[in-house]
């Protein structure tokens, strides 16, 4: 298991079978899919395949979500990280999306925020990208205010899937300026 960063409270690593259960515990409460299409895991086979399909992003891309794990209670609190897109969203194509999902208990604490912070200047810096977006339901304030807070730019509405969307852009030079 690879560890890529670590932060004063978080380890961020590859996502592996050791954390599916809390992937689970995360993944099967409504609450956290509230603005996620409302549809929570039913079943803990298919956070095995998510894991599976994660495995396959770090071969082919170098990359994905991570686990974010409490350095103080060694508790996978949730994930965060870089997606690597080949097929076409909004109008993009080839391009990386910032996205993260903690454990409800753990919300309101700024582990977004830090974790996101993290990844962004690893993709910045180790993977030199030059922009990084990211997405989210328009109801979603929270997860709004930490893209602000991390330097994000709204950029438009759209429709994805049939649900209204949120397009945010976070450019490299407007990260190195923060």
């Amino acid at each position: 298991m690879s560890i890529f960063i670590t932060t004063e409270r978080l380890i961020l690593r590859e996502i592996t079978e050791t954390d599916e259960n809390d992937l689970f515990e995360m993944d099967s409460d409504p609450e956290v899919h509230l603005f996620i299409e409302n549809n929570p895991v039913q079943s803990i086979d298919t956070i095995r395949s998510i894991i599976a399909m994660l495995k396959t992003q770090y071969r082919e891309n170098g990359i994905a979500r991570w686990a974010v794990v409490d350095k103080a209670t060694n508790e996978c609190i949730g994930w965060c990280g870089l997606k690597y897109f080949d097929q076409p969203l909004n109008n993009h194509r080839d391009f990386y999306e910032l996205g993260y999902r903690f454990k409800k208990k753990h919300w309101g604490k700024g582990f977004a925020t830090e974790s996101s912070s993290a990844v962004l200047g690893y993709g910045f810096k180790h993977l030199a990208i030059d922009t990084v977006y990211a997405i989210t339901d328009p109801k979603n304030l929270d997860s709004k205010k930490v893209l602000h807070k991390l330097g994000f730019e709204y950029r438009e509405t759209f429709d994805y899937d049939g649900d209204l969307t949120d397009w945010f852009e976070l450019e490299k030079r407007n990260w190195i300026n923060k």
